[in-house]
């Protein structure tokens, strides 16, 4: 199931790459936001287990890293979209 926007629908469009494809949001959306109201998942669990949309949603856990082009690893539940971000959500381990 896909997030629905329910208000606030008429902010400013931000357009950004998300996983090497174009994908656009809403200014002052933060990257969960922008991903879950797009795809309806962040990421793959790694244990198999399934899709996965985050867990807290505040920036306590380690459930939404994703990584920002120029920026490096970041959580998506507390950085906010800016116009031309390249978000990729497979994370880059080194």
């Amino acid at each position: 199931m896909r997030l629905r926007r329910l208000a606030e629908t008429d902010r400013p469009t931000v357009s950004f790459l998300l996983d090497g494809t174009p994908a656009d949001a809403l200014e002052g959306d933060t990257l969960l936001t922008a991903i879950l109201v797009r795809d309806g998942h962040l990421r793959t669990s790694e244990f198999g287990d399934g899709l996965r949309a985050g867990f807290c949603l505040m920036g306590a856990c380690q459930d939404c890293w994703v990584n920002v082009e120029g920026g490096g690893r970041v959580r998506a539940c507390t950085t906010q979209i800016t116009e031309g971000m390249c978000v990729t959500r497979r994370m880059v381990h080194l």
